[in-house]
C-alpha cells in the first residue's frame, strides 16, 4: 500500500466522482466492520448475524454490497483511463499489481498472527475481491454491455446448472440442504483440503466455485456504473436503478423457490435479490446526495468509503491483536486484551446482546476518528 497526500491520484476527477457511490461504500465498510467484531460472539442480535444456511438477514447484504460497488467503480475509473490515450499495456499490469497485492492481503490477513502455513485460509473475502475485479476489468474493457449483460446471465445459469444437476461422488446432484455435501463444498475439499476456512471445516463461503456467482454480481455493478456514466438524465438514471432493482428482487425471490437464497453458495437466486437491494440503495444515495446535495450527513460514511480496503484490512489487523495479546484478569486469570475491554467496560453493566453490540459500535467509532484524521490532512491509502 502507498500513502498519498493531497487529491487521490487515479481517482475519478471531481467532475464525474459520483460522492453516493463513497458514501455508499463507506456505509458498506461500516456494516463489515460493525458485524465482524461483536463483543462476544456468543451474545448477538439476530440481524447482525449471517443466515444459518439458506435464508438471509441484512448481514449477508455487506458483501455482495461491495462486491457490486467494486463494478460500479471498474466503470468509472477504468472507462475513462480507457478512453485516454494512455497504453493499454500499462492498464492491464496497473490492474493485475492491483488484483495480486488485494489477493496477498487477503493471506496476511487469513494467517496473522500465526501464519499456519498447513492450515492457512486460502480462499478469502479480499481474495474474492481481488479475483472478481480482475476478471471483472478484464470483461469491462474487452466487450460491450450487452455482451456483459449477456455473460452475467449466463454465469448465474451455468452456476445453477451446476449445482442442481452435477453429481457429488457418492452422493448424488442437487443437495443444496446439506453443508457438506453439495457441489461447491466438495470441490472446495478437493481443491483447498484444510485450507478452508475453519469454522466450517467442509465447506468454504468464499470457495472456488460459488465465485463464477460472485463475478456475476461485480458485472451487475460493472453494468450500472456504464449506466450511470451514460448521458441520460439525473433523474432518468435514478428511476432506471430503482425499476432494474425491483425486477432483480422479485426475479431473485421467485428463482429462490428452485434455487434457495443462500450467501453461503453465493447462489443465483441471492445474486439477484442483493443486486436488485443494491440498485435500489444507490439510487436512493445519489438522488439525496448527488442530486438534491443532502451531503453532511454522509461524511462518515465518505471518511470510511475513501479508504475502505485500509480500514478493512487494519480493522482485521487490529482485532486479530486484541483477541491474541493475553493479559491478567482481575482474578489472575489470563484473558484476551478484547475480553478484558469488553469484560469490564461493557458486560458488567449491559445486557449480553447489548453489551455485544456497544462494543461492535465504538470499535466502530474508534477506527472513524482514525479515518478521519487520514481525510482532515488528506492522506488516502490505495494499492
Amino acid at each position: 500500500m502507498s500513502t498519498e497526500a493531497g487529491e487521490m491520484e487515479g481517482k475519478a476527477t471531481a467532475a464525474t466522482r459520483l460522492l453516493s457511490l463513497d458514501a455508499f461504500r463507506g456505509i458498506t465498510v461500516a456494516g463489515m466492520i460493525l458485524v465482524n467484531n461483536p463483543g462476544t460472539w456468543g451474545a448477538i442480535y439476530s440481524p447482525l448475524a449471517h443466515a444459518d444456511w439458506h435464508g438471509w438477514t441484512p448481514t449477508d447484504l455487506v458483501f455482495p454490497f461491495f462486491l457490486f460497488i467494486v463494478g460500479v467503480a471498474i466503470s468509472l475509473a477504468l472507462g475513462r483511463r480507457a478512453e485516454g490515450t494512455g497504453s493499454r499495456r500499462d492498464l492491464y499490469l496497473k490492474i493485475l499489481r492491483r488484483s495480486a497485492v488485494i489477493f496477498a492481503l487477503g493471506i496476511i490477513l487469513a494467517g496473522f498472527p500465526y501464519f499456519e502455513l498447513s492450515t492457512i485460509r486460502i480462499p478469502g473475502v479480499l481474495q474474492r475481491i481481488a479475483v472478481c475485479y480482475l476478471l471483472a476489468s478484464v470483461i469491462f474493457l474487452n466487450t460491450s454491455w450487452r455482451a456483459q449483460a449477456l455473460i452475467t446471465a449466463a454465469l448465474l445459469v451455468v452456476y445453477c446448472l451446476l449445482m442442481t444437476l452435477v453429481p457429488v461422488p457418492g452422493y448424488g446432484p442437487g443437495d443444496l440442504a446439506s453443508k457438506e455435501w453439495n457441489l461447491a463444498a466438495y470441490i472446495d475439499r478437493a481443491v483447498f483440503g484444510r485450507h478452508v476456512w475453519a469454522q466450517a471445516k467442509v465447506y468454504d463461503p468464499e470457495g472456488l466455485l460459488s465465485t463464477i456467482p460472485a463475478l456475476a454480481t461485480t458485472l451487475t455493478g460493472v453494468l450500472t456504473g456504464r449506466w450511470l456514466r451514460s448521458r441520460e438524465t439525473h433523474t432518468g438514471k435514478v428511476a432506471g436503478m430503482f425499476v432494474a432493482g425491483a425486477v432483480c428482487v422479485v426475479v431473485g425471490w421467485a428463482w429462490g423457490f428452485w434455487f434457495p437464497v443462500n450467501k453461503a453458495l453465493w447462489t443465483s437466486s441471492y445474486v439477484l435479490l442483493t443486486t436488485g437491494l443494491a440498485l435500489q440503495f444507490l439510487a436512493f444515495c445519489y438522488w439525496l446526495i448527488d442530486i438534491k446535495g443532502y451531503r453532511r450527513w454522509a461524511l462518515p460514511f465518505v471518511i470510511f468509503g475513501v479508504n475502505a480496503l485500509a480500514v478493512y484490512f487494519l480493522t482485521g489487523i487490529a482485532a486479530d491483536l486484541l483477541g491474541t495479546i493475553k493479559v491478567a484478569a482481575a482474578d489472575g486469570q489470563q484473558v484476551s486484551l478484547q475480553q478484558l475491554i469488553y469484560q469490564n467496560l461493557f458486560a458488567t453493566w449491559a445486557a449480553p446482546k447489548f453489551a455485544s453490540l456497544l462494543y461492535a459500535v465504538c470499535f466502530v467509532l474508534v477506527w472513524l476518528g482514525l479515518m478521519a484524521i487520514l481525510y482532515r490532512k488528506k492522506i488516502f491509502i490505495k494499492v
